[in-house]
């Protein structure tokens, strides 16, 4: 028999169920009282820690956890008078097909929890009270599996600006303990963590190309092409054979036929121009070491590209705005969407290695005609400088002017009086400005959406660079290679500034400022794997190392709530 103190308690846990906590119909007394008693006990014992563990498990939601409770009154939620709700087995299920999404079941105890599934529902439902600790574990195990398993699939598993400083997340937020209890009493487990994942086409598309490489997997083996001459049409040795053989696999975009395997015919030599643009290659149809180190790179590497860039989906708005401009910094390129269709594309130039453009959503509010230059201080100490000393006519041919001091206080001064040789890169005490004009670095417009990086689209003096395949060559800013067509684009809708209008002011060489009458959006992005239009899946290079470190940071075991 109860005690009278735990009849009150009980009585006082349903008064306030009354009063708009949920508690269970059906739960006999004394089993509600014992799991009850002792959710609330594990949670006040963790005390301002909050650190709670189950055997060798640990509670990742430090935080929503108890605040769930809290809001129940402690009542279980996943555990009622006849057993384990059919609600655990849907979230069973979703948790064993986590590595869909590319996730892993074991970060959220999913063996744990079929362990004490399995256990739970061999015993009468009259010994479920003498193993009311063994159920009190798979409650808590059960509810912190699905609040960060939500969370993952919401924003994340990892944030990333614990790692890397350069990347900027709008990662999404929802109250994770509304959204359980609203699934446990309409029954949709399931649905509600679907309706977490990112809704834009690009997820989905890696979601399935996922699929197809992990059955390719379970189906073939990618052997190694050994390291040899370069291979091109007219070949024939075993090396071809194996190129042959790969891409008979599914890794390309049409199908290779398996006749005289050891010739470089043209056929294979197509099938290697669109393996080299799916990779982002010189797509000369010639098997050199990019593409054959390309060729090479194992099959499970690219399953492991595919869900780091899966992740990356996670981190950005649910919505990316109606039109915005996306830049995918490995892909050197620039697409301005509209209602999720491409309207625009154009190439551009990137961060060099050690000067990296950073990643970032931000909003466009106005752009510059025939812009000056600002140098900024460590480009002009560290880039500038060497030069100037070792060509004496540089400022003057390249149209810079020279400054001392800021603002209404700063003063031109003539280089010709500066002892340029005396300067270093640590004692600069002077602004350099470049006029408007064809030579000018930012080309003819900037286009601004201010950020604390500092950076932002613009122009070149230097289009030819748009020819290189690898365009990692700026200073951090985005160098595209349309800057009027961009323009003309973003004022299409004001008749005061059409194309020629914008043309006019460029050839005066007058710095004018527009402001957008609808600011757009900008997604800075860094995307190393993804869905083009024709279904085929793009892989580029980890220009910066970020592939790499997000691999380490989602290797690790799920970060616990602060």
């Amino acid at each position: 028999m109860l005690s009278s103190g735990r009849v009150v308690f009980f009585s006082l846990i349903i008064t306030v169920g009354a009063a708009g906590l949920f508690v269970p119909d059906a739960y006999p007394a004394h089993l509600t009282e014992l799991i009850l008693e002792r959710i609330r006990t594990r949670i006040e014992e963790a005390g301002p820690t909050r650190q709670i563990t189950i055997g060798d498990q640990i509670v990742y939601a430090a935080a929503t956890l108890p605040a769930f409770y809290e809001r129940r009154g402690y009542a279980p939620a996943w555990i009622n008078g006849i057993g384990i709700s059919p609600q655990a087995d849907t979230l069973m299920g979703v948790l064993q097909d986590a590595e869909k999404e590319g996730m892993r079941a074991s970060d959220y105890h999913f063996a744990e929890i079929k362990r004490l599934v399995d256990k739970t529902k061999k015993l009468p439902i009259e010994t479920l009270a003498e193993n009311a600790a063994a159920a009190t574990d798979l409650e808590l195990l059960l509810t912190d599996a699905f609040l960060i398993y939500g969370a993952h699939l919401l924003a994340g598993k990892v944030n990333p600006e614990t790692f890397d400083s350069e990347w900027h997340a709008r990662r999404k937020l929802a109250d994770l303990t509304e959204k359980l209890q609203d699934a446990l009493t309409t029954g949709s487990i399931e649905k509600t963590l679907q309706s977490f994942l990112p809704q834009q086409p690009g997820y989905a598309a890696l979601r399935e190309a996922l699929a197809r490489y992990k059955d390719l997997a379970s189906t073939e083996k990618w052997d190694r092409i050994p390291d040899g001459s370069t291979l091109q049409k007219g070949d024939r040795n075993e090396r071809v054979a194996l190129v042959r053989k790969r891409f008979s696999t599914g890794d390309r975009a049409n199908t290779i036929h398996r006749d005289e395997e050891d010739l470089f015919d043209g056929t294979l030599e197509q099938a290697v121009r669109q393996f080299q643009e799916l990779h982002g290659l010189d797509t000369d149809g010639v098997i050199g070491s990019a593409t054959l180190s390309a060729l090479n790179v194992p099959l499970e590497d690219r399953i492991r590209q595919i869900e780091l860039n899966m992740e990356r989906w996670r981190w950005l708005p649910q919505d990316l705005g109606t039109r915005y401009i996306l830049v995918n910094i490995p892909q050197f390129a620039l697409t301005v969407m509209e209602k999720s269709e491409p309207v625009m594309r154009m190439k551009v130039i990137v961060g060099k290695k050690y000067r990296r453009t950073p990643v970032f959503s931000d909003r466009m509010t106005y752009l510059v005609l025939s812009p000056f230059w600002h140098v900024p201080p460590h480009i002009a100490s560290a880039d500038k400088l060497p030069i100037i000393q070792k060509d004496s006519e540089y400022l003057t041919r390249e149209h810079f002017k020279v400054f001392q001091g800021w603002g209404a206080e700063a003063q031109e001064i003539d280089p010709i009086t500066i002892d340029w040789s005396k300067l270093t890169p640590d004692n600069f005490p002077y602004r350099l400005r470049q006029d408007p004009g064809p030579g000018n670095a930012l080309g003819p417009v900037k286009f601004m959406f201010p950020n604390k990086f500092n950076v932002y689209l613009h122009g070149t003096s230097s289009p030819e660079l748009f020819r290189k395949n690898v365009r990692t060559l700026s200073s951090g800013c985005i160098r595209i290679e349309k800057p009027i067509d961009l323009a003309v684009y973003l004022f299409q809708d004001d008749p005061d500034w059409t194309q020629q209008k914008i043309l006019a002011v460029i050839e005066k060489r007058e710095e004018q400022t527009l402001q957008l009458t609808n600011p757009i959006f900008v997604h800075l992005q860094y995307w190393t794997a993804w869905v083009d239009d024709n279904k085929q899946v793009n892989f580029r290079e980890d220009i910066y190392g970020r592939d790499k470190l997000l691999n380490e940071a989602l290797s690790g075991n799920p970060p616990t709530e602060s």
